[in-house]
């Protein structure tokens, strides 16, 4: 299975813009820039492109672990927050702290967490991030 996405740039990193789309369409030219990035200018950024996509996995996976092991998910709620950080002479991602939030019928508290954790090392937008630090703050509901 392979997905695809593209992003065009023009002009430098501080004046420049771009656009980005995906293979499905749902991005469609979608437009970012510097200050949409850097600055608090509505739009996307790579950063909350990234979260989404850790939040969608997360999501995704922990259901499956949780039915896996034998429980009904009713529905798994996650957020991600990632850090962009100025480090050295560069900008780096330096923690994703993921809170999820997600009501399951029957199962203890102990099951729902070691579950959730290892959730969190084992979908595959975490293993992709592996050289970053990955928090969870998991909840039943």
């Amino acid at each position: 299975m392979k997905r695809k996405a593209s992003a065009v740039w023009q002009g430098n990193l501080v004046e420049g813009t771009g656009n980005l789309s995906s293979e499905s369409g749902v991005l469609d030219k979608v437009h970012y820039s510097f200050s949409k990035r850097f600055a608090d200018e509505p739009g996307t950024n790579p950063e909350e492109l990234v979260g989404a996509a850790h939040a969608a996995c997360y999501s995704m996976a922990l259901s499956h672990g949780l039915a896996s092991a034998g429980f009904k998910p009713e529905q798994v709620s996650t957020n991600a927050t990632v850090h962009l950080e100025k480090v050295g002479e560069g900008f780096k991602i330096t923690l994703i702290e993921l809170t999820c939030e997600a009501k399951v019928a029957d199962i203890d508290e102990a099951t729902f967490q070691k579950t959730a954790e290892a959730t969190k090392t084992g979908c595959p937008i975490s293993q992709a991030l592996a050289a970053t630090e990955i928090s969870l703050k998991a909840k039943l509901i």
